[in-house]
């Protein structure tokens, strides 16, 4: 009897360390789950296009498949927080601080030159940010991402992006 109670308490302590890094660990996946509840509702304010009239992807069916992945994500996530703990960190990498720069640059560069300018210039600037040297996939990822996005979009799902400098001279 002494050694199940001994083997219980040394599975509690044991435990201990994963309950406490859980207890704060909740809120990420909680944030995004919310954030996806609030973007599934506001496709649910989209107008739906008569069906004789549809050509392509319902301007609601996009976000959806996005909000799906990105539960897909947060569950992997949580599966991650449970299975490989992780040692507390008291800051955050520069990497960080680099990708939430590149972020803000993309969303500038794809408002005010074009959306795949944004995309090439982001593509590089993580490559280099997060530890990648190599000129020739940095290259082949800032231009065959791009195009590989914008071909998908255009040719496939038959969906027109806003003019840009880059795009002007492919729909003109």
């Amino acid at each position: 009897m002494a050694e199940k109670m001994g083997s219980t308490a040394t599975g509690e302590a044991r435990l201990a360390p994963l309950r406490e890094r859980l207890r704060h660990a909740w809120q990420v996946p909680l944030a995004v789950l919310l954030f996806c509840a609030y973007v599934a509702y506001l496709t649910t304010t989209f107008e739906r296009v008569p069906k004789a009239l549809v050509q392509g992807v319902q301007p609601a069916d996009f976000p959806l498949l996005l909000i799906g992945v990105i539960l897909l994500l947060t569950a992997v996530l949580v599966w991650q927080l449970i299975h490989n703990p992780d040692p507390p960190r008291s800051r955050l990498p520069a990497t960080f601080f680099v990708t939430v720069g590149l972020f803000l640059a993309f969303a500038s560069i794809a408002a005010w030159v074009d959306l795949f300018a944004g995309f090439a210039v982001f593509a590089v600037g993580l490559s280099l940010a997060w530890g990648e040297r190599r000129l020739v996939p940095i290259l082949a990822i800032a231009v065959v991402l791009p195009l590989a996005i914008f071909l998908l979009f255009d040719l496939v799902l038959e969906i027109r992006f806003p003019r840009g400098v880059l795009t002007s001279l492919y729909y003109d």
